[in-house]
């Protein structure tokens, strides 16, 4: 079977049309069968339709005799971090840094990291079992055989102290943080965490109501934490997802600090203090090529991987590494957590910072020169049909032969929205902003352009068809 639900991140869509409960439902059957365990945690984000979504999904797991632990609204580093103490698979309901009418959902294989592409596709073959109507299922269970739903509401606690003890009793005091949870899952969580280290924090977007997850705060829209950061002099300003397995950072005068910068002050400081496994980082495809040229002054390896905390993640582990991370702020201490954490990534910044007694601008003077780097996304199109259209892999060859060994060009359709990303890199001045343009220009129409001719063609072989029927040929 094709794989039609799972993207880079678990299976994502718009709340109730693409992702229906009817559809949960049934991947909750779907991975019941697939993933043979008894117990199922699952927790969720604030958005409006997490509860639908979570109810359905339990109710697909009970119908096959799991039993499911509910509980509630949580991060997702969190859910990962209970599935490694509890040794049990967790699903987080979460479209991450999606918009609120999008939804998701994230799975964890017991231990705490996401499913193989492997165990994916397999879940993938047995939903579309599930949803064929020709296809007959096991017997339903009943009686004692069906699973039960339970809720523990208060696990967050166990949450924060974990993430506490990663700081191996020091503290955070004369520090004053602004920390912004996006109106999402860390929302009643993410203060606790920095005052129990000893901070003064100022937290801002952390009121959800359901709709307003990611809405103008968070790490998608930084500019509120960057004013409050200078209008309350903190030192250090904090920005997370929805689903808080990110986090970007403000320094002091209120300027954004991207992933790749905050990659390279971690790899540069746990190597200072011979803490970088194999003296090597992990990094993907996107990340800007003046971190690699930064890490290679300071002879510290970089490893690069496709896009994807998964990826990421599976390099680390395979050569026993302890830091990767991605330029969107999902960052993997490997030694502390089994995936991207925003809170704890946070912290360890925060506590870098007190440890050096130094700002966050001091720190990263003179660390990287950066590339000059274009991102642009092409929305309103069918990502489907990318890489089937000859005309648009020919145009990103001639791009990237016009900039030779000054820049790189990338092309993706992406895993968690419908829209291709293009990042340009380029040394010479303006280069890289003109050639996305183009770029984007030109998948734009000849996208627009396949969907067209395809459309024409159904309709065409469906009159066809009609006239065949009709005893018309």
């Amino acid at each position: 079977m094709s794989r039609t639900w799972f993207g880079t991140d678990g299976v994502r869509g718009n709340a109730n049309t693409e992702l229906s409960p009817e559809l949960v439902l049934a991947l909750g059957r779907a991975v019941a069968r697939t993933i043979t365990a008894t117990t199922f945690l699952i927790g969720r984000d604030t958005r409006k339709s997490g509860p639908m979504l979570q109810a359905a999904l339990s109710a697909g797991l009970a119908s096959e005799g799991a039993d499911v632990v509910d509980v509630g609204v949580l991060p997702t580093p969190a859910l990962a971090w209970l599935s490694v103490k509890r040794d049990l698979p967790a699903v987080v309901i979460s479209a991450s840094h999606n918009p609120f009418q999008d939804n998701g959902i994230k799975l964890f294989g017991a231990g705490g990291t996401k499913l193989s592409a492997e165990l994916e596709a397999a879940i993938e073959d047995e939903l579309h079992r599930v949803l064929d109507p020709s296809v007959k299922g096991p017997r339903p269970l009943e009686g004692h055989g069906v699973g039960t739903v339970r809720t523990e509401p208060d696990l967050g606690d166990a949450y924060v102290e974990y993430l506490l003890g990663t700081l191996d009793g020091r503290t955070l005091e004369g520090l004053r943080i602004v920390v912004d949870s996006a109106n999402g899952s860390a929302s009643a969580l993410a203060a606790r965490v920095f005052e129990g280290a000893g901070a003064e924090v100022v937290a801002i977007g952390c009121d959800p109501d359901g709709t307003n997850i990611n809405a103008g705060c968070g790490s998608t829209a930084t500019e509120l934490l960057s004013s409050a950061v200078v209008e309350h002099g903190a030192l250090l300003g904090v920005a997370l997802d929805g689903d808080a397995d990110r986090m970007l950072a403000v320094d002091e005068t209120g300027t954004l600090v991207d992933g790749d910068s905050l990659l390279a002050l971690f790899a540069r400081d746990l190597a200072d203090r011979g803490q970088l496994a194999g003296n090597t980082v992990v990094v993907t495809v996107m990340t800007n090529l003046g971190f690699r040229r930064a890490m290679d002054e300071r002879g510290i390896h970089v490893k690069e991987t496709d896009v994807g905390d998964r990826h990421v993640l599976a390099a680390i582990d395979k050569e026993g590494l302890s830091l990767g991370g991605e330029q969107s702020g999902h960052i993997i201490f490997r030694r502390l957590a089994t995936t991207g954490d925003g809170l704890l990534t946070g912290l360890v910044l925060a506590d870098l910072l007190a440890r050096t007694g130094s700002t966050l601008v001091a720190q990263l003077d003179g660390l990287i020169d950066p590339v000059p780097q274009t991102l642009v996304n092409v929305r309103g199109v069918d990502t489907s049909l990318y890489g089937h259209v000859e005309a648009i892999g020919m145009a990103i060859e001639q791009e990237q032969a016009a900039m030779g060994e000054t820049g790189r060009v990338l092309v993706r359709p992406s895993g968690t929205e419908p829209v291709v990303r293009v990042m340009v890199e380029c040394t010479r001045p303006g280069v890289a902003e003109a050639t996305a343009a183009r770029l984007h220009t030109l998948i734009e129409h000849e996208l627009l352009a396949a969907s067209a001719v395809r459309e024409a063609e159904s309709l065409a072989a469906a009159q066809a068809l009609a006239l065949e029927l009709d005893g018309g040929v």
